[in-house]
C-alpha cells in the first residue's frame, strides 16, 4: 500500500497538465501513486498521460466523463486510491520540490491523522508576486495532533481540497465524496472538518497553485453561483443533524456567509439571478442562524442585518454606495485621425451586421492561408455572408477578382471592423480593435508550432524584444471566440502560449485541405506556372526566420547543393513570409518562389521538402512526400527561440547537419527511401491528426451557420486519406 495517492483531474489543462505530472514524479520520496482522471482514452491530456504510464508504473491514469465535472473525477480518483492518505492537485498545479518528504515527516511526528492541513502557494500564472493566502488560515495549533474543538475556526470551508492530505480510511469510514456541482471544495472540506476527530497542521507550502490567467472558474458570471448555496443548506443541514456544538457551529457559519455576503455583493456574477439569490440566502440565514450570534460590526453587519431581514433593495443599494467611483476603462478605439476615430465611434454604436464578416492574413499581405480557405467555403456554403478582405495598399493587385476588399487604415477598414458580426484573422488584428459584444472573432493561426509561441517567448529576450508587450498581445487574445487547431499538440501548445477563455475548434488548418483536393492536372499547371522544367525533380528549400538574424540568410549554397545532388535536382527557395516583399526570381536551377502569394501551391509542386525548423513541414507532412531536416544551427535556435519539442529526435524524415550530408542523402536516394518513410509515416500520425481536406467546411458550419459540435463532419482518419499526386508519382 503506498504512502499516498494523488488525484489529478485533468479536464481542460492538457497543456499544462505535464507540469503537474513532472512536479509528483520528480518528488524526492517516492512512496505514492499516480492517478490521473482523464475524460476519455481519446481525450487531449489521455494522451499526454499515457507517455507516463508507460514510462512509470506509478502513473495509474482513470476515466471520468466531462459531464460528472471537478467533483465526479475526483471521486472516480478516490474509488481507484490505494494509499494511507489522499492529495489532490489540479491539473494545472504543482507539487513544490521536497512535498511528499515534509508530508511524511509531518504525519510520522503526529500519527495518522484525519486531516493534515498544509499551507499553498498561488502563483500568477505569468508574472507577479506569489502569495500564500493558507498562511493567516491555518492558526497557531499544538505542536501535535489536536481536536477540532481546541481550533473551531479552522472549518475548512475557506481552504481548497488540494491545501490538506486526507487518510483514505476516515474518508471511506464516513462515505465522503466530493458532492455534485460548482464549489465542491466548500462542501467536502466542511463535511471533512465536521467529520474529523484528530487533526494537525504542516506550516509549508506543499502545493503552488498556478493561478489562471483568465481567473478562477467561479469567479465568472453565471447562475452557477446559485450553487453556492446549496452547498452552504448541506453543510448547516449536516451540522444539525450532528448537533455541531456552538463553539464551532458560529465560526462555520460566518464563513459560509462571507461567501455568499461576498457573491450577492459582486456587481457582475449573478446578473438577472440577484434577487433569487439574495432571497434564497435570507431564508438559509434565518433557518440555520445559530442562537444567540450576533452580527459583526461595519459594513458586513449591516450587510448580515439585511440579509437576515431580505430587505434586497436595501442591499442592493448599499452595495452601489460601496462601488469603487470608477470602473475598469474599456480599450479606447484608436483609429489615426480624428475623424476616422470619431466615425469609428460612431460605427460601434451602430447594430452589429449579422451577414458581414471581415478577413486578414498575414497582417494584410494578401489573400493567403486559411482566411482565404474560410472565405471560399463561405461563399459556397453560406452566401447570404457579405465578405470584405483587408489588405494593405501594396497586395490590393494580388487579390482574386471579385474579391471585395478595404485598405487597411482606410476609412471604410475601420467601418467594417466596427460592424461586422464574423472576424477571421491568422495573426491578430489591430491594437485599436473594439470587441464588440455579439461578435465572432476566428483565429486560424498559420502553423503548428515547434517554436515557442506568445507568453511563452518571454524567457527569450531576443525573441521578447521583438514580441513588445505581453500585456497587449493577450489582450488580443481576449478577443478571440474561436482557435484553430491541426493537432492535439497544437491545442496543448496554444493553451499554454495564449491563454484565454476560446473554445478549441480541433477541425484541422484549412489552408491544408487543398492537399487532399488538389488533381493531378492543378499540380502541373502549379510546376509550369512556377517555372519547373519537364522532368524535374522540384526540392523546396524553406527556412525559417531566426531572430538573432537582422535578414534573410539562406544558411546554404544552393547552386553547390543542386550540383551535388544530382543533374535533374531543381530548388524552390521559399523564405520566410517576414521577406517576401520582392518579385519570384528564377536563376538557372534556383527559382525563387518567396513572393508567390500561396505558400500551399508550391508546397503541391515540389517533390520534396527541404527546411529547418519552419513549420511548413507540418503543413507539408500531409502529402506525405519526402521531408529532409537541415539543421547546421539546431543547438542555437534552441538556445535563442526555444522550442516545444526535440525535432531532432521526431523528424518527418533523414536529419543532416551539413551541406555535404544533405547532398549525400539526395545522391543515395535515402531521402525517399524506407527509413524516411517510416519516419515519416510516424510525424504524420502526430501531426496530421485533423487535416483531412475538410476543416473549412467544419468551420462554416460551426462558426457561420450555428451548427452544433455534434452535427460537425467528423475528422477522417489518416488511412483513408488521399493526398494530392506528386508530379514524379505523374511521371512514373
Amino acid at each position: 500500500m503506498p504512502r499516498f495517492s494523488i488525484v489529478v483531474p485533468s479536464h481542460g489543462v492538457a497543456g499544462r497538465l505535464s507540469l503537474a505530472l513532472d512536479s509528483v514524479l520528480a518528488q524526492s520520496f517516492g512512496d505514492f501513486e499516480l492517478i490521473p482522471v482523464c475524460d476519455a482514452p481519446d481525450a487531449p491530456a489521455a494522451h499526454v498521460v499515457a507517455g507516463y504510464a508507460e514510462r512509470d508504473s506509478r502513473v495509474a491514469p482513470v476515466h471520468s466523463p466531462p459531464s460528472a465535472g471537478l467533483a465526479g473525477a475526483r471521486n472516480t480518483g478516490i474509488r481507484a486510491a490505494n494509499g494511507t492518505h489522499l492529495l489532490f492537485l489540479d491539473g494545472d498545479d504543482i507539487l513544490v520540490p521536497g512535498a511528499l518528504a515534509a508530508l511524511d515527516a509531518r504525519l510520522t511526528e503526529t500519527g495518522d491523522v484525519d486531516i493534515l492541513h498544509f499551507e499553498h502557494e498561488r502563483t500568477p500564472w505569468w508574472e507577479g508576486e506569489p502569495t500564500n493566502p493558507a498562511a493567516p488560515l491555518l492558526p497557531t495549533s499544538p505542536p501535535g495532533a489536536f481536536s477540532p474543538d481546541q481550533v473551531p475556526q479552522l472549518t475548512g470551508v475557506r481552504l481548497p481540497a488540494w491545501s490538506a492530505a486526507y487518510r483514505r480510511a476516515f474518508l471511506t469510514e464516513h462515505r465522503l465524496a466530493f458532492p455534485d456541482g460548482h464549489f465542491t471544495d466548500v462542501g467536502f472540506c466542511g463535511l471533512a472538518a465536521m467529520r474529523a476527530e484528530r487533526v494537525a497542521v504542516l506550516h509549508s507550502v506543499v502545493v503552488r497553485h498556478l493561478v489562471r490567467r483568465q481567473g478562477n472558474r467561479l469567479g465568472l458570471p453565471g447562475e452557477h453561483h446559485l450553487e453556492l448555496l446549496d452547498q452552504t443548506a448541506l453543510l448547516l443541514t449536516r451540522a444539525a443533524r450532528q448537533d455541531l456544538p456552538a463553539a464551532r457551529l458560529v465560526p462555520l457559519f460566518e464563513q459560509l456567509f462571507a461567501a455568499v455576503l461576498k457573491t450577492a455583493a459582486h456587481p457582475t456574477r449573478l446578473g438577472d439571478t440577484g434577487r433569487a439569490f439574495f432571497r434564497r440566502a435570507s431564508l438559509l440565514y434565518r433557518d440555520h442562524r445559530p442562537a444567540g450570534h450576533r452580527a459583526p460590526g461595519g459594513s458586513l453587519g449591516v450587510q448580515h442585518r439585511l440579509l437576515a431581514k431580505g430587505s434586497y433593495t436595501a442591499f442592493r443599494a448599499l452595495r452601489v454606495a460601496n462601488r469603487s467611483a470608477t470602473r475598469a476603462a474599456e480599450r479606447l478605439p484608436r483609429p489615426r485621425g480624428l475623424r476616422t476615430r470619431l466615425l469609428y465611434a460612431r460605427d460601434l454604436r451602430r447594430p452589429l451586421d449579422e451577414n458581414l464578416a471581415v478577413y486578414c492574413a498575414y497582417w494584410g499581405r494578401g489573400y493567403a492561408c486559411s482566411p482565404a480557405a474560410i472565405h471560399a467555403m463561405a461563399r459556397q456554403l453560406a452566401p447570404h455572408i457579405r465578405s470584405v478582405f483587408l489588405v494593405e495598399p501594396d497586395a490590393v493587385d494580388s487579390l482574386p477578382e471579385g474579391i471585395d476588399h478595404a485598405v487597411i487604415g482606410s476609412r471604410r477598414y475601420w467601418s467594417v471592423l466596427a460592424r461586422a458580426k464574423y472576424l477571421v484573422n491568422n495573426a491578430n488584428f489591430a491594437e485599436g480593435v473594439v470587441k464588440r459584444p455579439g461578435s465572432v472573432h476566428v483565429q486560424t493561426q498559420h502553423g503548428t508550432p515547434l517554436k515557442k509561441m506568445g507568453v511563452d517567448q518571454s524567457t527569450y529576450p531576443v525573441v521578447a524584444a521583438a514580441t513588445g508587450s505581453f500585456a497587449k498581445l493577450l489582450g488580443r487574445v481576449d478577443r478571440w471566440d474561436y482557435n484553430i487547431s491541426s493537432n492535439s499538440h497544437s491545442t496543448q501548445m496554444w493553451e499554454r502560449a495564449f491563454p484565454g477563455s476560446y473554445e478549441q475548434l480541433e477541425y484541422g488548418y484549412p489552408r491544408n485541405d487543398v492537399f487532399h483536393t488538389a488533381t493531378a492536372d492543378d499540380v502541373a499547371r502549379i510546376r509550369r506556372e512556377l517555372g519547373v522544367p519537364e522532368g524535374r525533380t522540384a526540392v523546396l528549400y524553406a527556412p525559417t526566420h531566426r531572430d538573432h538574424h537582422t535578414g534573410f540568410e539562406t544558411g546554404l549554397d544552393l547552386e553547390a547543393f543542386c550540383e551535388a545532388a544530382g543533374e535533374d535536382v531543381v530548388v524552390l527557395l521559399r523564405a520566410h513570409y517576414f521577406y517576401d516583399r520582392g518579385r519570384a526570381q528564377g536563376s538557372g536551377r534556383i527559382i525563387d518562389v518567396t513572393a508567390h502569394r500561396s505558400s500551399e501551391d508550391v508546397c503541391l509542386a515540389a517533390d520534396a521538402l527541404v527546411t529547418d525548423y519552419s513549420s511548413i513541414m507540418f503543413d507539408y507532412a500531409n502529402l506525405d512526400r519526402p521531408i529532409v531536416v537541415y539543421a547546421d544551427d539546431w543547438e542555437v535556435y534552441q538556445e535563442t527561440r526555444g522550442v516545444y519539442f526535440d525535432l531532432l529526435k521526431a523528424p518527418p524524415g533523414p536529419v543532416t547537419r551539413t551541406p555535404e550530408e544533405l547532398a549525400r542523402v539526395f545522391r543515395d536516394g535515402s531521402w525517399a527511401g524506407p527509413e524516411s518513410t517510416a519516419a515519416r509515416a510516424e510525424f504524420r500520425r502526430r501531426f496530421c491528426q485533423f487535416d483531412d481536406g475538410y476543416a473549412a467546411e467544419r468551420v462554416v458550419r460551426r462558426v457561420f451557420l450555428g451548427r452544433p459540435p455534434e452535427a460537425i463532419p467528423s475528422v477522417i482518419p489518416l488511412a483513408r486519406r488521399v493526398p494530392a499526386p506528386a508530379a514524379t508519382l505523374v511521371r512514373k
